[in-house]
């Protein structure tokens, strides 16, 4: 979830990147603006753990990193900063990176105030990343997973279909990763 930053912000993306680490909470830059990313649902939070807990028993032993929302993607050509729900990278990682290096795998749980942006804006430069196999979006009040692929494809899934990572060996059943998060 975010919310555009009323104070005088940054102005330019070298001025962002010294000025947001000092800040009291996370901000995405947008290519114009610092935009604070704001407290979500408990649906939102663990949709995301889910899939997170999914693929790091999935991948325990190999060389990848599963990182929720802490280490930020660069996107459109190094001009933007933005900070998904989880992303998952094969490349190496240091102890004091700030960046997650060449992304495999993104996952964005949407929200009302960020879905539009993370259907499209995000979506776009997402896609335009060379390391990228896999973008996907999941509904928070409904089982629905939106699975973008490298090779362009765009499939909804719903209720009782499965989100399937063929990159990691994995399927994950809707309903299961969506049990006791929706009202009925």
């Amino acid at each position: 979830m975010s919310a555009a930053l009323a104070l005088a912000p940054p102005l330019t993306l070298e001025e962002f990147l010294a000025w947001e680490p000092r800040q009291d909470c996370q901000y995405e830059w947008d290519g114009v603006q610092p935009v604070a990313m704001v407290g979500g649902t408990y649906a939102h939070a663990e949709l995301a753990n889910r899939v997170y807990d999914a693929l790091r028993a999935a991948l325990r032993g190999t060389p990848c990193s599963v990182i929720r929302t802490d280490l930020r993607v660069m996107t459109a050509e190094n001009s933007r900063v933005r900070y998904p729900d989880l992303v998952v990278t094969w490349s190496p990682i240091h102890p004091a990176d700030r960046t997650m290096p060449a992304p495999v795998f993104i996952l964005e749980v949407l929200s009302e105030t960020t879905g539009a942006t993370d259907r499209g804006t995000k979506r776009r430069e997402y896609a335009a990343l060379p390391s990228l196999a896999r973008y996907v979006m999941l509904a928070q009040d409904a089982p629905i997973a939106v699975v973008c692929d490298r090779a362009g494809s765009f499939e909804e899934r719903q209720e009782h279909a499965a989100l399937e990572l063929p990159e990691f060996g994995l399927t994950l059943p809707l309903t299961d990763l969506y049990e006791g998060l929706l009202p009925g």
